[in-house]
């Protein structure tokens, strides 16, 4: 008897440690959840505009230079500018003028640091080496190329992998009024004078002659006063003169710079609208 009554208390007892313990739950380990970020079709609208705008080439070299300097310039790439056409496509007398004019006939500061001819930025695609110059913004980054060949190589792509220039390539190649125009609608430069700008110099150097030779066509020299007059009513009147420049070097002064062009320092600072004598290495002096 007493034994029965021992073992229904040790139950008793069992029973009520075992409800005193806290039950155990298993332990679910955190899920990290990521948002997938929707865009809407107004957003992706913007993000179009917005790559398109930053792709626009602008001319980025104000420099101004003799005959003698471009017509050097042109001896030295012309035959790289009919290569590029019979590659890509791009006229020939287009590519060399762009590059003159981008370039300052190859003495603009892109040119020289950085082999860049016509002042193309970096793009989120470029993963090359970049020098930092100031543009539209202080030190947007410019794309740096080995050797002035490169270049070249690369404005032809740079047309013709962007849609919104697929339009210049339903041209003949030997119109280059048709392709400086349409440069222009396409968006390549803000400035509104930028076709006659490269009219101008297509026809002052007879650029068109290359875009001949590539073509296997007959070649027909301009006369500058029939270049004149077939122009628009609202066409500028012909360009100046191009100007002498100096590019200041180690060691420059405006002392020493205006002994060597026989120019006073006043006459200097004058034309280039200078408040001091300062000056900086790869400055660009207009000299007359």
């Amino acid at each position: 008897m007493y034994r029965f009554f021992y073992i229904i208390i040790v139950a008793a007892v069992l029973a009520s440690c075992s409800s005193a313990k806290p039950k155990k739950q298993s332990a679910k380990k955190p899920v990290a959840v990521t948002k997938k970020k929707i865009h809407k079709p107004e957003d992706r609208i913007v993000i179009d505009e917005n790559l398109k705008k930053q792709e626009e080439l602008v001319a980025t070299s104000k420099v101004k230079v003799t005959p003698e300097i471009v017509n050097g310039y042109i001896s030295q790439f012309k035959g790289i500018a009919m290569k590029n056409m019979k590659e890509h496509g791009v006229p020939a007398s287009i590519t060399l003028a762009q590059g003159i004019l981008e370039s300052g006939a190859g003495t603009g500061v892109l040119c020289k640091v950085a082999n860049n001819h016509f002042g193309i930025k970096c793009h989120k695609e470029w993963t090359g080496e970049y020098v930092r110059h100031d543009d539209d913004a202080a030190q947007e980054c410019f794309r740096k190329y080995d050797e002035p060949g490169q270049s070249y190589r690369d404005h032809s792509l740079f047309l013709t992998s962007r849609p919104w220039y697929a339009p210049l390539f339903k041209l003949q190649q030997n119109d280059y009024k048709g392709w400086a125009r349409g440069l222009k609608k396409s968006g390549y430069a803000t400035d509104p004078k930028y076709p006659e700008k490269l009219i101008g110099i297509i026809e002052r150097y007879q650029l068109h002659q290359y875009d001949a030779q590539v073509l296997g066509t007959e070649y027909k020299a301009i006369e500058p006063a029939t270049a004149t007059k077939t122009e628009t009513k609202n066409t500028p009147e012909p360009p100046k003169p191009l100007e002498m420049i100096h590019i200041v070097g180690q060691g420059d002064t405006l002392y020493s710079i205006s002994k060597k062009y026989n120019i006073s320092v006043e006459n200097i600072k004058a034309k280039n609208n200078m408040v001091d004598n300062t000056i900086s290495i790869g400055q660009v002096l207009i000299i007359n």
